[in-house]
Order: structure tokens, then C-alpha cells, then sequence
């Protein structure tokens, strides 16, 4: 099993052909993925490396951590295990969104009951 790296403070312009070159002489690559803005198509500026081989991660790290790309120093570590997504979004958590004037009104003021009722 491989191992998974984070590459942080990624110039903008930063490709993965160029992170190959980096990464590469330390061990074999399994994949090469820079994230992008899916508005925008631009860089969000970090990526993941994932290395075959547990060894060469780990020299891969401490030979490219803080190493100069672009102007910008690399951060370089191992990548947290992804976070399950949670469904729905929105404010009360399932399917829809929260918002503003959902749900039955009562008498007397906004979804609130009237002038005595205590919140």
C-alpha cells in the first residue's frame, strides 16, 4: 500500500508535470493531482502526490518540504485520510436549505406563538 502526500503553498501556475519532476527521483509515483477551482479553473493551490512505496514517500518529504517552486516554498507532508461528506447541506441538515419563513405560522407574530408565549 502507498502512501498519500499533501503538497501545500502550490504556485498557481504550478503543473503536475512539474511536481513530477520534483517528486519523481525520490521513488515511484502512483498519482499526480493538483485541485482546481471548479468555478474558476484555476489552481486552489495544493495537491496530492501519492508514492508506491511507504520509503520514498517518506524521502520525498524531507527532500522536498520547504524546497522553492515558483517563489513559493513547498509544504509537504502526509495527506489526512479524506473526510466522509456530509448530505444535504443547508441549515437543518438533510435535503434542503434552511432559510428564512419556512414552516407554519401561528397567530400573532412570526413563527412564533403570540404575544405570551416565551421563546
Amino acid at each position: 500500500m502507498g502512501k498519500k502526500l499533501y503538497v501545500g503553498s502550490l504556485p498557481f501556475e504550478a503543473t503536475e508535470d512539474q511536481l513530477r519532476e520534483l517528486f519523481e527521483p525520490h521513488g515511484a509515483i502512483d498519482s499526480i493531482r493538483i485541485i482546481m477551482d471548479k468555478f474558476s479553473g484555476r489552481s486552489k493551490g495544493f495537491g496530492f502526490v501519492e508514492f508506491a512505496d511507504d520509503d520514498a514517500a517518506q524521502k520525498a518529504i524531507e527532500a522536498v518540504n520547504g524546497k522553492e517552486l515558483g517563489g513559493r516554498a513547498l509544504v509537504v507532508n502526509e495527506a489526512r485520510p479524506e473526510m466522509p461528506r456530509a448530505g444535504g447541506g443547508g441549515y437543518r441538515g438533510g435535503g434542503g436549505g434552511g432559510g428564512f419563513n419556512k414552516g407554519p405560522r401561528k397567530p400573532g407574530g412570526f413563527r412564533r406563538g403570540g404575544p405570551g408565549e416565551r421563546w
